[in-house]
């Protein structure tokens, strides 16, 4: 029935369980982009600190990458940490900072194992080198794997990304590479940092907030967009169900009829 059922620690109802067959028999988006907000309003919510709800979004992460890799998602973006974020308090920052060495120490063999490519768009230079690390281990040892590709924005935002594609469109034009009539769409994606993905099918963002926080903005021109109120500490399989039965229902024109 599902090949890869043996990924969840407890098996999913028997209820789900059709839902995701139903899922994996219709159109699957092959991108899938998360905001994942609402760390810190779970964790206030309890009276913890904030790094408290950032652990438990963590244990989120594994999850719902497994599930996205079953049903045969393609690429899976989670905003991890916008350019933005620096202006938090130095002691979640640095714990924010810690989160991929522990999600990836422990996640990696099965990431290995399950075929999943790591890959990271970003700005690098800025992070810790004990973050840095960290990533640049996990997108080596699994460069090989042809299966989900798993993209962490970190240390990222579109304005910034935009503005650096605009610089080095105007350098190539000024050295002869690119000129003002080979210039269009497709070839200005490609001095992107998301130039070897495809474009989002499908965006999500918990906590019931309704903005793209400087996400993905040329990206997600023609993304269908799934809002909701959980908090993403709280975020399950079955939501993630839900939003891509809500696609699979939708009707994508692109602009046409």
């Amino acid at each position: 029935m599902l090949e890869k059922i043996k990924l969840w620690k407890n098996k999913p109802s028997s209820e789900l369980e059709s839902r995701i067959t139903t899922i994996k028999n219709q159109s699957v988006p092959a991108h899938i982009a998360i905001i994942m907000d609402g760390n810190g309003r779970w964790a206030k919510k309890r009276a913890l600190p904030r790094i408290a709800g950032h652990h438990e979004g963590m244990k989120v992460v594994r999850k719902i990458t497994k599930l996205a890799n079953a049903l045969g998602v393609s690429t899976l973006t989670l905003y991890a940490f916008s350019t933005e974020n620096w202006k938090r308090p130095k002691m979640e920052v640095d714990y924010l900072m810690k989160l991929p060495e522990e999600f990836l120490g422990t996640f990696l063999p099965e990431l290995i194992e399950e075929n999943v490519q790591v890959r990271m768009i970003g700005y690098k230079e800025s992070l810790p080198a004990h973050t840095l690390n960290a990533i640049n281990r996990a997108i080596e040892d699994t460069k090989d794997n042809d299966g989900l590709i798993l993209n962490f924005a970190l240390n990222y935002g579109s304005r910034a990304e935009i503005l650096e594609a605009v610089k080095n469109v105007l350098k190539d034009h000024k050295s002869g590479i690119l000129t003002e009539n080979n210039l269009n769409e497709e070839v200005f994606s490609n001095y992107l940092m998301t130039s070897e993905l495809s474009d989002p099918d499908l965006l999500i963002r918990t906590s019931g907030e309704i903005r793209l926080s400087n996400f993905m903005l040329w990206q997600l021109a023609y993304t269908e967009f799934w809002f909701t109120d959980v908090l993403w500490p709280d975020f399950s399989e079955e939501h993630l169900v839900e939003a891509i039965e809500v696609f699979q229902n939708r009707q994508r024109r692109f602009g046409g009829v």
